[in-house]
């Protein structure tokens, strides 16, 4: 800004060759300081949040979240330079919300609920509400967030089981060992021979 340079062109173009490194370049380039700080706190807190209850997937999360988001966006998004980090806050705040929902674990799914009532408002990003804003690179965040939750739903914390619950189990198995002798499992027939 101090010298009047413009980095659109590094954003995502879509459908354009030259348009594939904003996939990459694009979170870093914002149009003015109001975006770029409208955009870092989010990025922090939601980030932080991440790294803290997701330790173990959080590096991929971010990674494929990146690369999915971008992607998708150069492949649906609308003739312009689309710029900003707005596409990966999506993307983290979906996975978060979706992630404890999905988990039914209890810090996590109250994680979910500071997140929607955090970041709640983040739901009428993705409609086509401003021209200059990439209501696609939102839409494209929210469902890439969504669908990472999904897939990396059995890695990561897990609901703990509680005591009741693998009394449940115990009576379960111990139950389908029954049936499983009554329906014929190990049995031995003794014939008689006849004298």
């Amino acid at each position: 800004m101090a010298f009047g340079l413009s980095l659109a062109e590094f954003g995502i173009y879509p459908q354009t060759t030259s348009g594939l490194k904003g996939i990459f370049l694009s979170p870093l380039i914002h149009g003015s300081f109001s975006h770029l700080a409208s955009n870092s706190l989010p990025l922090l807190v939601l980030g932080t949040a991440l790294m803290y209850f997701y330790r173990e997937v959080a590096a991929p999360v971010f990674l494929w979240g990146l690369l999915i988001t971008g992607f998708w966006v150069w492949l649906m998004g609308r003739p312009s330079y689309h710029i900003g980090a707005s596409g990966i806050i999506y993307c983290l705040a979906a996975f978060l919300l979706v992630s404890g929902i999905i988990r039914r674990h209890p810090r996590l799914m109250a994680l979910s609920l500071l997140v929607a009532f955090l970041y709640g408002g983040l739901i009428w990003g993705v409609f086509p509400v401003r021209e200059h804003i990439s209501w696609e690179g939102h839409l494209m965040g929210m469902l890439s967030g969504a669908l990472l939750a999904w897939f990396y739903r059995e890695h990561g914390p897990q609901r703990p089981l509680y005591s009741w619950e693998l009394e449940e189990e115990e009576e379960e198995e111990e139950e389908e060992g029954k049936k499983g002798e009554a329906e014929g499992g190990d049995v031995t027939i003794h014939y008689e021979q006849p004298d």
